[in-house]
């Protein structure tokens, strides 16, 4: 077994994670010296989101170098010190890689601009003429993802595709041009020791030849994404064999894992199972986000459905998360700390491995950030009726009874985003001295679920409970998950389990399991976790 099979990764979000130096803004220092923090929650691989230079028009994935450091967040040095730490504690590190898009403030884009139509530096991106008497129609019915046409017209005429913001141009993979500079990017960052690589929509990469028309209802049914012409192309799959041979067969520096435990995971929103197992077939991407478990309501059987989809495919590589910088935070999603924190112990009892979001173990709500302070272009481009992502992305409280919380030592109103006034309980600091916080929770699980290892992590749960049933019961090897999502207090003697509970979402559980709660069963040893 590989040990990404099983793996909890912990996703940073660098600019709101810890500060170091005062500016209001996390960075790559705060988060070296916050590792110890990732690793004491029992995680054994850290994804930082893009840490590259970048004008931050959405987040940082809007970038100007992919092989640079943005000056706010550290040196190249600093990403030197923070792998070796990350290493020294045994964490894998596994870095952002962005390919479908460069930011508009990139050098190939501006000397693709300089140079005008028919170029060769414009066909490192989308440009087309548009349709129209004069050429003042999009070439295409495409819409972005934020809202809006994906094209935006440049001073002489032409047409630029971005399927994100107008600040995202995105990349002609067809070019071999950017096939090669890529390949290159790659190479860098296995040079200075990463361990994998999470791929930035992973399948938008290619369009489909001559660019046809999508069509009404685009990015609203997402069961329907493969169906774009801008999504799930056939040409992506040589692609990623190609990089799998890189990461496979590339030499690694000292401190790094061998090129045969190297990672990567594929940020690909296909929702039909079997076109998203492409993705991680034996010679591509070793894994895929599931965002279908992401996005599923708290019910039953629809979980359920969703759990069972996941292993369609014999083999498959499977993971969880019920969180990112891209989501609604479950306290809020779900509608309450209860169902997050019973939704957090069935993910960790499934096979496979699981992705955690910083703050997730804190049980941190979506904040509330104030107009004046969004920053997602989502706001803007869905004409101020979408609030965006921000709300994920506000920095941790690490101490204190006040913002800023020790994140920073800057005043509460030059934090990169404001925090709400009302997270002091929900502090690192107050939560470690809580038996019941969702921390303590979170690290006892983690604790768990090592001791409980699951005997084929790509095979299904042993389900224990009846389809269409509003509960929800499995076995991982020797432990037993039960999740309680109906109204009414479910009798656990009903199910004819055996085992005894060692962890619970909410109050210690004897005979019956409260409504939004989960409980943990086993017959071994408990490794002294409980609740």
């Amino acid at each position: 077994m590989n040990w990404w099979q099983d793996m909890v990764c912990y996703e940073v979000y660098p600019r709101a994670f810890a500060d170091s130096d005062g500016d209001g803004v996390g960075d790559l220092p705060g988060v070296t010296a916050r590792l110890a923090h990732i690793r004491e929650l029992g995680a054994d691989a850290v994804w930082i989101t893009p840490f590259y230079p970048s004008p931050l028009a959405d987040g940082g994935y809007d970038i100007a170098d992919h092989t640079g450091v943005a000056e706010d967040l550290g040196t190249p040095e600093d990403v030197d010190r923070l792998t070796a730490r990350a290493h020294e504690l045994g964490l894998k590190l596994i870095v952002d890689l962005v390919p479908n898009h460069t930011s508009d403030r990139h050098p190939w884009f501006q000397e693709a601009l300089a140079a005008g139509p028919g170029s060769a530096e414009r066909e490192m991106y989308l440009f087309r003429d548009g349709r129209g008497a004069s050429g003042e129609l999009p070439p295409n019915d495409w819409e972005s993802a934020f809202g809006g046409p994906a094209w935006s017209r440049t001073g002489d005429g032409e047409w630029y595709c971005h399927l994100h913001a107008p600040e995202q141009p995105d990349l002609n993979w067809r070019n071999p041009k950017v096939q090669d500079a890529f390949t290159e990017v790659l190479r860098h960052w296995l040079d200075r020791g990463v361990d994998g690589f999470r791929v930035d929509v992973a399948h938008a990469l290619f369009k489909a030849e001559g660019l046809p028309d999508a069509g009404p209802g685009q990015h609203r049914d997402p069961l329907r994404n493969h169906l774009m012409p801008y999504y799930d192309q056939e040409e992506l799959h040589p692609l990623y064999r190609r990089w799998r041979v890189l990461l496979d067969t590339h030499p690694a520096p000292p401190g790094a894992v061998p090129p045969e435990d190297r990672v990567m995971v594929a940020e690909s929103a296909v929702f039909d199972p079997e076109r998203l197992a492409r993705y991680i077939r034996p010679d591509e991407m070793h894994q895929a986000f599931n965002f279908a478990f992401l996005e599923a309501p708290w019910d039953a059987p629809e979980l359920r459905r969703v759990i069972d989809g996941s292993f369609a495919v014999p083999g498959s590589a499977v993971t969880w998360l019920l969180s990112s910088h891209d989501a609604v935070r479950p306290v809020t999603r779900y509608g309450s700390p209860a169902r997050a924190r019973a939704a957090a112990l069935l993910m960790l009892a499934l096979p496979g491995s699981a992705y955690l979001y910083q703050g997730e173990e804190l049980g941190l709500p979506q904040a509330q950030v104030p107009e004046s302070r969004i920053l997602d272009p989502l706001w803007e481009r869905s004409g101020r009726t979408e609030r965006g992502r921000d709300g994920a992305r506000v920095p941790l409280p690490w101490s204190g009874e006040a913002a800023p919380y020790g994140f920073t030592t800057a005043p509460p109103d030059e934090t990169w985003l404001p925090q709400p006034d009302d997270w002091a309980p929900l502090t690192v600091a107050a939560q470690e001295q809580d038996p019941d916080s969702t921390l303590r929770l979170y690290r006892a699980a983690l604790r768990l679920r090592r001791a409980h290892p699951a005997p084929d992590p790509a095979a299904p749960p042993s389900w224990l409970s009846a389809p269409g049933a509003p509960h929800l019961a499995l076995r991982r090897g020797d432990l037993t998950c039960v999740v309680n999502l109906d109204s009414r207090p479910l009798p656990l003697d009903t199910l004819g389990l055996t085992g005894r509970p060692v962890l619970s979402s909410g109050e210690p559980v004897t005979d019956l399991l409260p409504p939004d709660t989960a409980v943990w069963l086993t017959e071994g040893d408990p490794d002294g976790a409980h609740r």
